[in-house]
Formats: structure tokens, C-alpha cells, sequence
């Protein structure tokens, strides 16, 4: 099968590679690949942003496929299923932090495609509890965003509380799906992008957004909370300086360039800033449930499995719109 590798740590490129189809283990599934969604924690990994990943390592963690063959003591997948695959591949099951239903702090977590082999590939074998039935209605690549843009989004946005006005900084895969669902949910959204980006801000409108402007100017109305997407650390100031005393400043992404300094007035009155990690299987039973009902609609740019290197290329560029998705060949 075809598999988009990192070969070497930080090698800000892939390798088209012929390996063998996997084999699924006892408590596995193989799931022939029909969809993978490119991630901007996929670029993280690429470019040794984050440390120690597999290597080699086959990238992508919104997986959309059918199962193949399911391994022993599988019983609640079948082959032909339809299921994703997202970034949380693994947890123990034992630690204080998965016995509390935190398995997206268990210290033995792995991640796809950053510790087990993704979807940058035809096929890929992955734990049955960590694999979710999808919801009819939206094509493969469309559901794909759905598996983390939309997971962790969903995450951000329930931790950022239950204020009226949202202020989304970096408008790409996620803020536009979270977008989506805080404009059914009744509430503001004010999208922040990068300065000049006519396009995003035009783009974050015409998902319901009731302004849009750079990420460097004030909204026109102060904030009850904000989800910095974007991973730019001094973003986190910016935001602190536009919500209401109380108002929760989540940072969502799994790298950030780093914090700097600012004054205690912008954090006093009780503002909050808090980080988002990873995800657990209620949030994707919860939001693959919700994505239909709003209903979330994703905005895809597809590229060819072998093209995957310009997908991650124009992401890192900021040219996608959207999410870009990966399609293998011979899959329509």
C-alpha cells in the first residue's frame, strides 16, 4: 500500500513509501482508508515542532474509512462499518486521570500519527475503543474535519463556558466548525484572522459570524470568551485585553510559539487562561451526535494522497480554506 512517511524527525516533508498492509492486532480493526483530514498538528509533527514522535511515523489523525477485518475480542465493530479514527489512539484505562473520565491527560496515551502509524495511507490498524461510527449525511471527506478540527473544537468550546459573545482567533478547520455550532447554540461569534485576510474574514461571515477583522484590532463589543486556534502566543494577551472580567481565554492548539509577558491588569478581575488537551470518547460521542443537528457543515479542498506534502505546504502557507482533506487512489 501507498504511505506518506516521516522518515526522519523534522524532515518538514513526507515520503511516498510502498509498506505492507497492516495486520490488526487483538483488540484492533484494519480500516481501509477512504478519507484523512491534514491537521495543523500534522504539520507540528512534520516539522519537529513536537517532540519525539515515532519514527518512521505515517501522519494524519481524522481518519475516515470501512473496517476490514477486525482483530480478536473485537465485538462491537464489523467489517463494512463505517468509522473515524481520531488523534486519541490509546489511554491505560487504570490511571487516576482515565478512571475520572480525563483519559485525555493519561500519562500512557499515544496519539495517531504521531505514535501509531494515521491515515497518510490506504490502510491503517487501530484500537477498536478509540474508533467511532459516523454519522450519515456528509461524504468521506467531509466527514473528516469532523474528527478532530471538530473534536477539538468541541472541546475548546465547552470549556470556554456559556457567554453570549465568542471570539474566535484563527479562522481555519476548526473555528469554522466551531463557528457553526455557537451560531446554533444563539450566541455571537467575532472571527480573527490574520491582518488583510479579506478572504477568511468574508469566509468567517458567511458561516454566521457577526464581525470579522484582524487579530491585531479590537472587536466592537467586549468578549465573554475566546478560542485561540491559531498557534501564536502573543495572541493570548490580545485576547485577555478584549473579554469582560471573568471571561475565559481557552488555547486550543497542541503547540503554541511562546507566551510573552504582560501585564497582571490584563489577567486581574478574574479573567481565565487555560489550555485544551487532546480529547476523549465522550466528547466524540457527544459532538458526532450534535455535527447533524446544527447541522455542521464542513468546508473541504481535497487533494490526492501522493500530493500530500503540497496539502501540508499550503496549510503551513495559510492558503486553505477550510480543511484540506487527503483521498487515496482508486477511492471515490
Amino acid at each position: 500500500m501507498l504511505a506518506m512517511t516521516l522518515t526522519r524527525a523534522a524532515a518538514r516533508a513526507l515520503e511516498p513509501i510502498d509498506r505492507a498492509v497492516p495486520s490488526p492486532s487483538p483488540g484492533q480493526v484494519l480500516v481501509k482508508v477512504h478519507a484523512c483530514g491534514v491537521c495543523r498538528t500534522d504539520l507540528h509533527v512534520v516539522d519537529g515542532e513536537l517532540p519525539h514522535p515515532t519514527i518512521p511515523i505515517v501522519p494524519g489523525h481524522e481518519i475516515v474509512g470501512t473496517v476490514e477485518r477486525v482483530g480478536a475480542g473485537v465485538a462491537d465493530l464489523a467489517p463494512g462499518d463505517r468509522v473515524g479514527i481520531p488523534w486519541l489512539g490509546y489511554s491505560c484505562g487504570v490511571c487516576e486521570y482515565c478512571r475520572s473520565g480525563r483519559e485525555n491527560l493519561c500519562p500512557r496515551a499515544r496519539f495517531t500519527g504521531y505514535q501509531i502509524d494515521g491515515g497518510y495511507a490506504e490502510y491503517t490498524a487501530a484500537d477498536a475503543r478509540y474508533t467511532f461510527r459516523l454519522p450519515d449525511g456528509y461524504s468521506d471527506a467531509e466527514a473528516a474535519p469532523l474528527l478532530c478540527a471538530g473534536l477539538i473544537g468541541y472541546r475548546s468550546y465547552r470549556l470556554s463556558g456559556d457567554g453570549r459573545r465568542l471570539g474566535l482567533y484563527g479562522f481555519g478547520a476548526a473555528a469554522h466548525i466551531v463557528a457553526q455550532v455557537a451560531v446554533y447554540d444563539g450566541r455571537e461569534v467575532f472571527a480573527f484572522t490574520s491582518p488583510g485576510d479579506a478572504e477568511a474574514q468574508q469566509f468567517a461571515r458567511a458561516l454566521g459570524a457577526s464581525w470579522a477583522g484582524a487579530s491585531t484590532g479590537a472587536p466592537p463589543e467586549p468578549l465573554d470568551a475566546a478560542i485561540i486556534f491559531a498557534p501564536v502566543g502573543r495572541l493570548v494577551p490580545e485576547a485577555l485585553a478584549h473579554v469582560v472580567p471573568g471571561g475565559v481565554v481557552v488555547c486550543a492548539g497542541i503547540h503554541m510559539s511562546d507566551i510573552p509577558s504582560f501585564p497582571y491588569r490584563l489577567l486581574w478581575q478574574e479573567r481565565v487562561v487555560r489550555s485544551v488537551a487532546n480529547l476523549t470518547r465522550q466528547d466524540a460521542r457527544e459532538f458526532l451526535a450534535l455535527a447533524p443537528a446544527v447541522p455542521v457543515r464542513t468546508h473541504v479542498q481535497i487533494y490526492a494522497l501522493e500530493a500530500a506534502n503540497r496539502a501540508l505546504e499550503e496549510l503551513r502557507g495559510g492558503h486553505v480554506r477550510g480543511a484540506a482533506v487527503l483521498v487515496p487512489p482508486r477511492v471515490t
